[in-house]
């Protein structure tokens, strides 16, 4: 969702183009706007708020987080819940709170600016029914079912993917420098089986009362086309369904709306969908974003490549990769792998000694440049 609302003021500046070079004067306030955007769970899930700042549309980065902020949640009550800053920008939470109340968040930034967001009240999510996968002509269709109530009527959707990456080319050789041999990697080195992970930019949104018996069926979460890298292998992905307020449904409409229809010269300014987050003492302060409060249900499912082969996978940053014809025996295999532009694939065997390795780049051989070994702690094989 961050991705979209950083896109949100890409699209506003972009409407200042016309067909000869023109480049406009874009108001700082417009250029460093304060962005808030969270959904806490109050059941104890560690959920995260994020707080950032836009950026120049010919600016290098995408994200400006905004760190050293003072962050807490107040209840009506007067108790306060402080939310620890885990990485730049991000600010978890991990409370187990009464939903049966309200709110309030208060932002205090490291210049002493203050924001708070209106009351929010905490709505209890209904579980996901089924969440499961078809496959068609086009690729792979991921879905989920629920139902709504009086008190959780409209639906965000989020989801974390996370899946095997594979080099084009695996090995279980490595050049050792301190011996200046090749010799069997250890698991701590091996190279061949690495894990992606992406968060998703989409805003997912549902109604629940415009279906019979509030039956949301078969909402569709995410698509993967044919051939795409996620389910080369073994492919897994957290939905997270959270209900939401009218408010944060208007919020994020129009936020969508924004996003989707590029070049709308009637699509309203930030101010315009500031959400429920307001500078305090400022009113002329920019700040856009939108707090909630409830119960996050969650479901994971996974997707192995025989679920739906023929797959025909393909990944264009391994054109050209082989290994090659020629083998570099021992005393060339300094020269050949010190650098690391190269790495040994294959073995070749005289009777049952090694005395020789077929080399290829390590750009074809290593996962690592692509992805993380590191085996998430959720992870199944089964």
């Amino acid at each position: 969702m961050r991705a979209n609302i950083l896109g949100l003021f890409a699209l506003i500046f972009g409407l200042f183009a016309c067909r000869e070079p023109f480049d406009p004067e874009i108001p700082q306030q417009l250029t460093s706007v304060l962005v808030v955007e969270g959904y806490l769970d109050t059941e104890g899930l560690e959920s995260e708020l994020r707080i950032s700042r836009t950026v120049p549309i010919d600016a290098k980065t995408t994200f400006a987080p905004e760190i050293g902020a003072s962050v807490n949640l107040y209840s009506e009550s007067g108790a306060a819940f402080s939310l620890a800053e885990k990485v730049p920008g991000v600010y978890v939470f991990a409370r187990d709170l009464p939903e049966n109340t309200n709110y309030r968040l208060e932002i205090v930034l490291r210049g002493g600016e203050r924001f708070e967001s209106t009351p929010i009240r905490p709505i209890i999510t209904p579980d996901i029914i089924d969440a499961g996968f078809v496959r068609d002509q086009e690729g792979v269709e991921v879905y989920v079912n629920t139902q709504g109530n009086e008190a959780a009527d409209d639906f965000l959707w989020t989801y974390e993917e996370t899946w095997i990456f594979r080099p084009r080319i695996r090995t279980n050789y490595i050049y050792d420098p301190a011996t200046r041999n090749v010799r069997d990697r250890t698991q701590a080195e091996q190279i061949s089986l690495c894990f992606k992970s992406e968060q998703n930019p989409d805003i997912l949104l549902e109604t629940s009362s415009r279906f019979q018996n509030q039956v949301v069926f078969r909402k569709t979460i995410a698509e993967i086309p044919v051939g795409d890298e996620r389910i080369q292998e073994r492919y897994s992905i957290l939905i997270s369904q959270k209900a939401i307020d009218s408010d944060a449904v208007k919020f994020w409409e129009t936020l969508k709306r924004n996003t989707e229809d590029i070049g709308s010269i009637f699509s309203p300014l930030p101010s315009q969908i500031s959400g429920n987050i307001k500078a305090v003492g400022n009113s002329n302060i920019l700040v856009l974003g939108q707090i909630s409060m409830g119960v996050i249900k969650q479901r994971r499912i996974y997707i192995n490549l025989s679920d739906v082969s023929p797959w025909g996978y393909t990944n264009p940053i391994f054109i050209g990769c082989v290994v090659a014809e020629e083998p570099v025996r021992f005393p060339a295999y300094q020269s050949a792998f010190a650098s690391g532009v190269e790495v040994p694939a294959r073995e070749l065997m005289e009777g049952t000694t090694i005395v020789a390795y077929y080399p290829t780049e390590r750009r074809c051989a290593d996962c690592t440049l692509y992805a993380s070994r590191t085996v998430p702690d959720f992870w199944k094989n089964d």
